[in-house]
């Protein structure tokens, strides 16, 4: 085989590798793996690789919150890694900046272009590792953002096997908010909406068992025995079946005693005082202990 093909048949195989590592990987990983200079210079030139912050390389298709992290010589986290895992994100968590983890030794960083997280989290990373562990980018997202909205994330990726709820009660996390949230985070939350409204609950002092089946179908929230919490989400509803058949379930419980209160996802998170009020008052009434026909 010509010289000229075996170092590109090299360049296609580094190319191959980087991509294998989400498009971004630090030179000396790549001559670790076997690759030379030559075959990353001529990978560079032949425009299959970029070059940014000199030892960071990244293929045209790098996920720009990586390619951001790179050029800074950090790991996209917080945020920014949860909606790259695609883990569910409030509105109010979404920044347009990228959330990247530096070394605690690093200089030198444009922080107008990104968000920059100085502290350690529990799970070791190495100098030039480019992937944010899972439980470093919950620990940045405890640090980093409001109480219900960092719940929300936590519990989506427990939702999505990301971790294991168990497994983030038995983290030395090192942060009062992620020790917190480590102590509520669980996988029964139907949505991150469900999340930020038990949440809110426990903190009024108001007990909320969720995913409970009644009448043959999980209610979101049961408040007692008998005052039941239905949550809409901001997509809920794809049609007017869909609407009609909530109708129904909620006409089933009130035939069989149950109090049923329904809110929006507007509601749950720009009218929580109105949510709340009407909770307490309906408890106030009575409505979370009647006697109720339904089998659970």
């Amino acid at each position: 085989m010509p010289a000229v093909s075996r170092a590109a048949s090299r360049q296609v195989e580094l190319v191959a590798w980087v991509r294998k590592r989400h498009g971004v990987a630090h030179s000396s990983d790549i001559r670790a793996a076997g690759y030379t200079v030559h075959d990353i210079a001529g990978a560079v030139s032949a425009g299959l690789l970029s070059r940014v912050r000199r030892s960071w390389l990244v293929t045209p298709e790098c996920d720009s919150r990586r390619l951001a992290a790179a050029r800074v010589g950090g790991r996209a986290t917080c945020v920014s890694a949860a909606a790259i895992q695609g883990f569910w994100l409030p509105d109010s968590a979404v920044d347009q900046q990228t959330h990247v983890a530096v070394p605690g030794t690093a200089s030198r960083i444009n922080s107008e272009a990104v968000r920059i997280h100085w502290g350690n989290g529990p799970a070791p990373t190495g100098r030039n590792q480019t992937e944010e562990p899972i439980l470093n980018v919950l620990f940045h997202v405890a640090r980093c953002l409001p109480r219900r909205d960092a719940l929300c994330v936590w519990e989506s990726a427990v939702r999505k096997k990301a971790v294991a709820a168990d497994v983030l009660a038995r983290v030395a996390w090192r942060s009062g908010e992620a020790t917190a949230l480590a102590g509520v985070a669980s996988a029964l939350s139907d949505s991150g909406l469900e999340s930020i409204f038990v949440d809110a609950l426990r903190e009024t002092g108001v007990s909320v068992t969720q995913q409970v089946w009644i009448d043959g179908h999980p209610v979101d929230g049961l408040i007692g025995s008998s005052l039941v919490a239905q949550l809409d989400g901001f997509a809920h509803h794809s049609g007017a079946a869909d609407r009609r058949r909530d109708l129904e379930a909620d006409a089933r419980l009130v035939m069989r005693g149950y109090v049923v209160l329904r809110f929006d996802y507007y509601q749950v998170l720009f009218q929580w005082d109105q949510v709340r009020e009407a909770i307490l008052t309906a408890i106030a009434q009575g409505a979370h202990k009647r006697p109720v026909l339904a089998l659970r």
